[in-house]
């Protein structure tokens, strides 16, 4: 079963012939108050550990219990949470919420009255230590988090540490929880770190594809009822030449008419990966009766919500290398630090884009509003298009209202794409079940470069460069930090 994570015992870790990895504990895992977690030998776990041979790693299955009833009852009044009792709120499991989009989704949804769990395996902390890599924004321990959040707020987040390519740890997840909604986040989501060498290749394929299978069979055996809201990206699409439906098209071949799965075009092992989930899904929707929305989301940028501005130790991540860091992200931070802007190639690439602040907004929109029992459903998640060198002229005014000088270079395309395109995705189904975007304004781009600045000295410039291609990707491994 999953075991908890208590912040009212003394410390009592059960015997086991390895000791605890140190990657698991980047950040304080063990605060001045006393805790007490169990790691389980029968739910040893492999992880891949990039320059060695699969390793077998205990995982620690944990959740919080409530520190006191009069935390519960009373949260700290200055706050501004309202401490009136409502009925029972929906329970949603947000598997990857220790990650960018995961961790301020799984605070949205606590603010939002949703009782809210996490599952995680912190191997997104295990990349950044593998790579040399790091935040922008010093970010704590998901213990710490959790527990800064319940101090806030009152508000209960449990926790369950372990991986769901693990079925037997995610189902007693699922057991033990009953969510009423999935939110799967769970993924290798950087389309470089697919493309570094076979071993990440395969990893990302791997973790990705069976883990969203793991939590298709935990719905179906032990919670038939749940919503599956699963992130999907619009890289499944690539760049057609002609209008970018949401999911499905309309089509007439040889005087017949049907309406059919809009055709993938994915560019990298990652984006693969999320091909094959949405076809997984949509099989086990038709032949199982899930329910599922799957979010083909576009390029996330910002780093603060409402929820992670209140504390220093709910910051999320903010990333900005050439592994996980995504352009008007990476962008904001090189004018910072006063590092041209990297083009990549031509820099016509236009994708949809849209506030971190929209990302949870459209989630819980899927949740209020799920689909029907057998329904798969495809929203396009984004608000605005923006070539590269759109982004890149957006922040170099910005800039200049700031009194930064921006210079601006094209640098050979490390991937494999066109440079110039045709791009124009749908996006109204979120519209229309109410989403209100964060449009990229100047007052937005002045904040994104005011926070850059801010952490400027916190900036590697060493990571600012690609050190990945896509034709280059090899069979050996690949240490990215000596090259």
């Amino acid at each position: 079963m999953a075991h908890l994570l208590s912040v009212s015992c003394s410390l009592n870790v059960s015997p086991v012939s390895k000791p605890y990895p140190k990657w698991c504990n980047l950040g304080s895992m063990v605060s001045p108050t006393s805790l007490s977690f169990c790691i389980d030998k029968s739910n040893v776990k492999r992880f891949f550990l990039h320059g060695k041979k699969s390793q077998r790693v205990q995982i620690v299955n944990a959740a919080t219990i409530p520190f006191s009833q009069e935390a519960i009852t009373n949260p700290t009044a200055s706050n501004g949470y309202s401490t009136e009792t409502s009925p029972k709120p929906k329970r949603v499991m947000v598997i990857g919420g220790d990650g960018y989009c995961g961790w301020a989704t799984a605070l949205h949804l606590s603010n939002k009255n949703y009782e809210v769990a996490i599952v995680d395996n912190l191997v997104r902390r295990l990349f950044d230590h593998q790579l040399g890599l790091e935040s922008l924004t010093p970010i704590s321990s998901i213990q710490n988090r959790v527990r800064r959040w319940k101090s806030l707020t009152g508000k209960d987040i449990k926790l369950y540490i372990g991986d769901i390519c693990d079925f037997e740890f995610l189902a007693e997840s699922v057991k033990s929880f009953e969510p009423d909604a999935v939110v799967h986040f769970g993924e290798q989501r950087s389309a470089p770190y697919s493309m570094i060498d076979r071993s990440r290749a395969v990893f990302t394929q791997q973790n990705n594809v069976i883990g969203t299978l793991n939590v298709l069979f935990a719905i179906k055996e032990y919670r038939e009822e749940c919503h599956l809201v699963k992130l999907g990206t619009m890289g499944e699409y690539g760049t057609p030449n002609i209008d970018i439906e949401e999911g499905f098209i309309t089509i007439t071949h040889n005087g017949r008419t049907d309406t059919l799965p809009y055709p993938k075009q994915a560019s990298s092992f990652y984006h693969l990966s999320k091909v094959h989930d949405s076809n997984n899904i949509a099989f086990t929707c038709k032949a199982w009766g899930i329910r599922a929305t799957d979010l083909n989301q576009g390029v996330v940028y910002g780093v603060r919500t409402d929820e992670t501005e209140m504390h220093e130790e709910l910051y999320n991540r903010f990333d900005y290398d050439g592994i996980f860091g995504t352009a008007l992200n990476r962008f904001c931070v090189q004018a910072a630090v006063g590092h041209p802007l990297t083009v990549y190639g031509k820099g016509g690439q236009t994708r949809g884009y849209l506030d971190i602040r929209d990302t949870v907004q459209c989630v819980e929109l899927a949740i209020r509003n799920p689909a029907k029992r057998g329904e798969f459903r495809v929203f396009n998640q984004f608000t605005e298009q923006f070539s590269v060198n759109e982004l890149a002229s957006l922040v170099t005014k910005a800039g200049e209202k700031l009194g930064i000088d921006v210079q601006k270079i094209s640098i050979p395309n490390p991937r494999v794409e066109a440079e110039e395109h045709y791009y124009n995705a749908k996006h109204t189904k979120l519209i229309e079940l109410g989403l209100q975007p964060h449009l990229l304004s100047d007052s937005l781009l002045d904040s994104l470069l005011n926070f850059a600045v801010q952490f400027k000295d916190r900036v590697d410039t060493k990571q600012i460069m690609p050190s990945v291609s896509w034709k280059k990707i090899s069979a050996k491994p690949k240490t990215l930090t000596t090259q």
